[in-house]
């Protein structure tokens, strides 16, 4: 990745207070970015990533001061919602778009939901980065996309088509795709849940012994992110073509 890329480039991340949302954030803040903006709908999430800037600033100014001192700003809002993304995106270059509903069993019982977040909410992005002319827009996707039967699946790779689907037309805004594999380690995906099954005494839950994940390690697909954000034409969907692979059993019995 060029060194100067994202230097002076003004960068949206939605999403910003999950797994890769997160990590995604404090890399841009350590890239010379203009300015950051971490948009989340938890509040929690939010207060932690304040915390981190009091980390790196080793400050006891106010939180605006605190904001415009790492170059940050931490916008509780909902992507659902299309004023908010709007208003978010405004003055924006690069939009990488990561805000979703990704646990299966979530998203299978609440179907609705899903459809708001992970369909409407993108649709809205899309809008918002249209209306604003943003430059880049990169949509988060994963491997479930692929002939799809789950609810988060589906959902998933509607929105990503259109996303693509948004190149056709002659616009100032470039819109490109990468998918990910699982991710170890991240908040609620298996290798924690195994740990905590163990830790506990507990049974591990495997649906099938049959099951096979692709993984990827949370740096690897932060990496892999900001990298495609510098090559992206407008149309493509990128996938990591050195993704790891085991069978869920295998994965039981080494824990």
């Amino acid at each position: 990745m060029k060194k100067n890329f994202f230097k002076n480039q003004r960068v949206l991340v939605t999403g910003a207070t999950g797994s890769i949302g997160s990590i995604i954030v404090k890399r841009l803040l350590n890239l010379n970015c203009k300015v950051v903006r971490a948009l989340s709908n938890d509040e929690n999430g939010l207060y932690e990533l304040n915390n981190m800037l009091d980390k790196r600033n080793e400050s006891k100014n106010n939180f605006l001061k605190k904001m415009k001192k790492a170059k940050i700003r931490l916008l509780h809002g909902d992507v659902r919602e299309y004023s908010r993304c709007l208003s978010a995106s405004k003055n924006i270059d690069i939009i990488i778009h990561a805000a979703a509903m990704k646990h299966l069993s979530i998203c299978e019982y609440n179907p609705s939901e899903a459809l708001k977040t992970n369909i409407l909410g993108t649709q809205n992005m899309i809008k918002s980065a249209l209306k604003n002319e943003v430059k880049r827009f990169l949509f988060i996707s994963t491997d479930k996309v692929v002939s799809p039967t789950s609810i988060l699946g589906k959902t998933k790779f509607i929105a990503e088509k259109h996303v693509i689907n948004k190149n056709l037309k002659k616009k100032n805004t470039i819109f490109s795709a990468v998918r990910f594999g699982n991710i170890i380690g991240s908040r609620g995906s298996v290798v924690p849940k195994f740990l905590g099954q163990i830790k506990n005494n507990e049974p591990i839950t495997i649906t099938d012994k049959e099951m096979t994940r692709y993984i990827m390690t949370i740096n690897t697909a932060v990496n892999l992110t900001l990298k495609v954000v510098e090559i992206m034409r407008g149309g493509e969907i990128f996938i990591l073509k050195s993704m790891g692979k085991f069978k869920i059993y295998d994965l039981a019995n080494s824990l």
